[in-house]
């Protein structure tokens, strides 16, 4: 069965679905009805705070995180905040992106659509079975040893780390997906050793497609990464911006 959202619904539910994702990396933290949010600090490349509605109060979001020891960082996920009086810089914008569920891909250029043809058959997509398994999928992903960070919490029935693998079994492209409700979160898509990022995007899509068959995708993504999701039938909802701590 395919699921059919509006615009701001699937807005909301990406909010969400990201919001959980962090806490789930994060290994917890508080939900209250405005925003997610860490006491302690958070590992690297995960906010210390989400906010789940555009309401989301700074002062109240800044009290309930650790501004004191370095790195503290927002997810500003409807890009109204005015974090700059706190002593915060804007780090980056992205985009809210979402696919329908089971939805057929748009034209794509011809270069991209020969890429993405030339590499469909290239890589065998599974999810990632064990610790052992996590452990080289984030290697992969972060293009050296694994830190940990991925740790095996995390797999869970909704939760997925994908990995496309060569023949002899190298993983060269990747990606992580987790469910909540009505959507799937895609998000760490990756590609090594001059895999196209194209068979990233089409082979986790495929592979989100047979784990969660019509449910809307959803994520969030900015420069070259965005325009790649983009070509594989994702369209914007809505911007965000990160925000660190620097004063």
């Amino acid at each position: 069965m395919i699921i059919d959202l509006n615009t701001e619904e699937l807005l909301r539910a990406a909010v969400h679905n990201n919001a959980e994702w962090c806490a789930a990396v994060s290994g917890g933290g508080t939900f209250a009805a405005d925003a997610w949010t860490s006491a302690r600090r958070t590992p690297m490349y995960y906010p210390d705070g989400v906010t789940l509605t555009r309401e989301a109060s700074a002062d109240a979001l800044l009290a309930a995180m650790d501004t004191e020891s370095p790195g503290c960082s927002v997810k500003d996920s409807f890009a109204v905040l005015d974090l700059a009086p706190a002593g915060f810089e804007v780090l980056f914008g992205a985009e809210w992106i979402h696919r329908p569920g089971d939805g057929p891909a748009p034209a794509a250029s011809a270069a991209a659509s020969s890429a993405a043809a030339a590499a469909s058959h290239a890589l065998a997509w599974a999810r990632v079975a064990d610790a052992g398994e996590l452990a080289a999928w984030e290697a992969a992903w972060g293009g050296g040893e694994s830190t940990g960070l991925f740790h095996p919490g995390l797999l869970t029935p909704e939760i997925a780390f994908l990995a496309g693998r060569a023949a002899d079994g190298r993983i060269l492209a990747g990606a992580a997906a987790n469910r909540t409700g009505s959507v799937v979160g895609l998000s760490n898509v990756f590609t090594a050793d001059g895999t196209p990022d194209d068979e990233a995007w089409a082979g986790a899509r495929a592979a989100v497609a047979d784990l969660w068959p019509g449910l809307p995708v959803v994520g969030y993504e900015s420069g070259a990464d965005l325009d790649t999701a983009l070509r594989h039938g994702f369209t914007p909802l809505g911007p965000l911006r990160v925000w660190l701590h620097t004063a």
